[in-house]
């Protein structure tokens, strides 16, 4: 018994169930372009076996574990290291077993869609998972991570993958990639610049962030001018390593076109540790116009992802650090916080600012109409909480009216599970092709300019939009 309904998310009227399939048909073998997200470099430049299971599926994904923590279990018995070095699970076969045991949990949501995609198509397996095929799971994929075509690069090229983004820190050596650039391997694995380390004044060791990042690019961070050209140096040497974008996870939309002798006077309070928090937000959102200017010079494109209340627990900061499933979605105001950098560079068609949300409230209100009028702002897809057959919906029925088709992205699947991405692409296709399905059904879109839109939904538009 498969896992997988083949007609899973399309219509149930039966005229659009068989369009929503035949434009499926058409686009579900297309090349990935997966232009963000957070899979490990390391993993294709070395091209090591993955370890086992656990580490494959449950260990590294935090919209695997954040689910078991809401029930209790806790993250150092799912072996989610924490940041003092201290014991955390290490067995393997423990840890799946624990999973295995509570896969009941994820019933109904996106990751239970991902999962079993990744167990069928990737690893032949149709029995569900349970607390009784736990082992017979563990054993199969073991095996199967033990041979070549399973190894990182072989599973990237299976996977149809055509060019990957991952997301390094402004102060990330980039070795990894370097390694895959020299070892003659010729799948397309690139960097994004992610310079939050050294723009937010609340990001921790910004002043020691600031210091190194002198270090690194041989610029006098201690003045205004030479902290700016630390940027430029920086953003160069992400370019010689593929970077196509730059990405910005503050916490608010925030942004500002400050005079440069006020900007330099909160840039000196900020390096002194003494910014109130309005005033580290002003910077960041400062720093953001900075940032798109750079991108008009050099053509990066620039990634905004605001409205995140990141690390809300501190006691899992503390114990594991960021990125452990505690980031919350929180109201975001986009018409007056975007506004300073719309007035400096909005009208610019030369330069693409992809702005994401976590606030759906805002589609139809704001985002859709700004991405509906000014030449340098798109709009990128459901993400993260909205990463979902529903919120892929929403987004495309919140939108289209205002912003149409071209001025979105395509999609993106925004992971650190290697093995979701051509579930999470499938998802995104199956979801805009009902949707079409829907536009020709009910007599707004022809018929025979759906099967168009489905290929720029799938390809061309995220192609195009992250110049790749």
């Amino acid at each position: 018994m498969a896992l997988l309904d083949p007609d899973r998310l399309f219509p149930v009227e039966e005229r659009s169930r068989a369009l929503a399939r035949s434009l499926y048909d058409q686009v579900r073998d297309l090349p990935i372009i997966s232009p963000h997200g957070h899979t490990d470099p390391r993993w294709f430049a070395e091209n090591e076996p993955f370890p086992d299971p656990a580490q494959l599926f449950v260990t590294p994904d935090h919209y695997v574990f954040r689910m078991l923590c809401s029930q209790g279990i806790a993250l150092t018995d799912l072996g989610v290291p924490r940041v003092d070095g201290g014991p955390t699970e290490t067995d393997g076969r423990k840890i799946w077993r624990l999973f295995a045991e509570n896969y009941h949990l994820f019933r109904g949501t996106p990751s239970r869609l991902w999962l079993d995609h990744s167990f069928q198509e990737v690893f032949g397996l149709t029995e569900r998972l349970s607390a009784e095929t736990a082992d017979q799971y563990y054993d199969h994929i073991a095996d199967c991570l033990s041979r070549p075509e399973f190894r990182p690069r072989a599973l990237f090229e299976r996977f149809g993958i055509e060019a990957i983004s991952t997301t390094e820190s402004a102060l990330d050596d980039l070795r990894w990639h370097a390694m895959i650039q020299q070892s003659g391997w010729t799948g397309r694995v690139i960097t994004a610049y992610r310079p939050d380390s050294v723009i937010d004044p609340e990001f921790e060791g910004f002043a020691q962030n600031i210091e190194k990042f002198g270090e690194l690019t041989g610029c006098d961070t201690t003045t205004w001018e030479g902290y700016l050209e630390a940027h430029r140096v920086r953003r160069a040497f992400f370019k010689d390593h593929g970077a196509t974008s730059s990405d910005h996870g503050h916490a608010t939309a925030r942004t500002a076109d400050l005079p440069q002798d006020e900007a330099a006077a909160l840039y000196a309070r900020a390096r002194a540790g003494q910014c109130t928090a309005d005033e580290a937000d002003a910077f960041r959102g400062h720093m953001l116009t900075e940032m798109a200017r750079m991108s008009l010079d050099d053509g990066l494109v620039m990634q905004i992802h605001p409205g995140s209340f990141r690390n809300h627990s501190d006691a899992v900061m503390a114990r594991h650090g960021r990125d452990k499933g505690f980031d919350i979605p929180t109201r975001t105001d986009y018409v007056r916080a975007l506004k300073p950098l719309l007035d400096a560079v909005g009208m610019r068609p030369d330069l693409t600012v992809i702005l994401f949300t976590l606030d759906e409230t805002t589609y139809a209100r704001e985002l859709a109409p700004l991405a509906g009028v000014y030449p340098a702002l798109k709009l990128g897809p459901a993400w993260w909480f909205f990463d979902s057959a529903e919120g892929m919906r929403r987004f495309r029925e919140t939108t289209t009216e205002t912003a149409g088709f071209y001025n979105t992205v395509g999609f993106n699947d925004d992971t650190r599970a290697f093995c979701s991405i051509p579930a999470r692409h499938d998802v995104s296709r199956r979801v805009d092709c009902a949707y079409l399905a829907t536009l020709v059904t009910t007599g707004r879109l022809s018929e025979d300019e759906a099967p168009e839109v489905a290929h720029d939904l799938a390809y061309r538009l995220a192609k195009q939009a992250y110049k790749l």
